[in-house]
């Protein structure tokens, strides 16, 4: 199954809506959602900073900040297509 992991913050506005997007097309979509608070991690927070929230598809970068969820569905068929 394809994971879509979000690096988030704790208490992150943008972090919330972007995974209630996600959230809102999961079973349409089949795939499952990792949640990485990258709070108190030092590698992480150094590689996102204040660009979450990042979207990862099964480990690839796709976007950050907002998830625009028609550029989402294409990117999720053209990695599928590509597996």
């Amino acid at each position: 199954m394809t994971v879509v992991t979000v690096y988030s913050r704790k208490n992150c506005h943008l972090c919330d809506v972007a995974i209630e997007s996600l959230e809102s097309v999961k079973v349409e979509l089949d795939f499952e959602i990792e949640k990485i608070y990258i709070d108190g991690d030092t590698e992480l927070t150094n590689k996102y900073g204040e660009e979450v929230p990042v979207i990862h598809i099964d480990g690839l970068h796709h976007d950050m900040f907002r998830v625009d969820l028609e550029r989402f569905r294409s990117s999720l068929e053209k990695h599928r297509q590509h597996q």
